[in-house]
């Protein structure tokens, strides 16, 4: 795909990272089994998360771009002048329009795994924003962020919106918060969406959907594992699972086998217990006192949270020290 109207890198052609088959492979050999959500976003996939976004029981989504739009003087206040901003995880880039139209931006830089995705929805932006310089990093953040040789700046504010945060488990989500303050000039500025621990019906509503299309997304992964490594697993062997781990404090997503099978993938035969689980994804859920210290210890002052009546998310705002 032709990338000329944005500044795109590739950043998953370089270094020495294993494969996505090597990986998938070490997961399901593990006991117990899992499989890392970051391959849930094929296009398809990344097509699938964003009709999630508009459910009526996924509340995270209209919460969160609520509480941006009510923020954001306050956030382009943080910000300062001529930032630019870096989208981790950026998606459709819906809810960076927020910042986009409020904050004096002139740099902007996506960061997804997604690379179609990622190329089309950076090129809407550099459309909707001829003022706007624009580029695209395909990478996998989760192994730490390497900012484009292009990008320099005075003053650089990151956004990780949509409670991705959670997608990690506390001890790993510091030391990746650990590592992007690493990578971050000191005084550079955190945006990040946190979802809230809560009733525990409403969290397992927003995984179960009336519609099937969460459970549609965890089974478009298998579809993926089908397709790209041409492994013979079967969507229609396995059931989509979300429930609530209160002793965890998060949401897990598991693929449950409906039958015993063997699978064979690189030389390695895998095999299934009937009711035997693919574990594909947390979403833990934090106080805000909680995620506040998990912040503080990866080297991130706190400056200022906000959040909605219901009590449901929340959006700090974070400064490496």
């Amino acid at each position: 795909m032709n990338a000329t109207d944005i500044h795109f890198y590739d950043q998953l052609l370089d270094g020495d990272h294993p494969t996505m088959a090597q990986e998938v492979v070490a997961g399901l050999m593990a006991k117990p089994k899992f499989c890392s959500p970051k391959f849930f976003y094929d296009h398809k996939g990344s097509e699938l998360f964003e009709k999630i976004c508009q459910l009526p029981e996924y509340y995270p989504t209209r919460t969160e771009e609520a509480i941006l739009r009510q923020a954001v003087p306050e956030i382009a206040e943080l910000a300062g002048d001529n930032a630019t901003l870096v989208e981790l995880g950026s998606g459709a880039s819906r809810k960076v329009r927020l910042l986009l139209e409020s904050l004096s931006v002139q740099c902007y830089l996506g960061v997804d795994i997604s690379r179609d995705f990622l190329i089309s929805s950076t090129r809407r932006l550099a459309a909707d924003y001829p003022w706007l310089e624009v580029h695209a990093a395909c990478a996998d953040f989760t192994r730490g962020l390497s900012l484009p040789e292009a990008i320099r700046p005075e003053q650089l504010v990151a956004f990780f919106p949509g409670s991705s945060i959670g997608n990690f488990t506390p001890q790993a989500a510091e030391r990746f918060l650990t590592s992007l303050h690493g990578c971050l000039p000191t005084g550079s500025g955190l945006l990040v969406g946190v979802d809230l621990l809560k009733d525990p019906h409403l969290l397992e509503a927003a995984y179960n959907d009336a519609e099937g299309i969460t459970a549609e997304f965890n089974l478009n992964l298998l579809d993926r594992l089908r397709r790209e490594l041409k492994l013979d697993i079967r969507r229609e062997r396995f059931s989509h699972r979300a429930v609530f781990n209160q002793r965890q404090s998060r949401i897990e997503m598991h693929l449950d086998s409906r039958i015993s099978q063997v699978l064979s993938l690189n030389g390695q035969s895998i095999r299934f217990r009937e009711g035997e689980s693919i574990h594909t994804e947390n979403s833990y859920k934090y106080t805000v006192p909680g995620f506040r210290n998990l912040a503080s210890r990866a080297g991130f002052e706190s400056c200022r949270v906000w959040s909605d009546d219901e009590g449901l998310f929340s959006v700090h705002y974070l400064v490496s020290t």
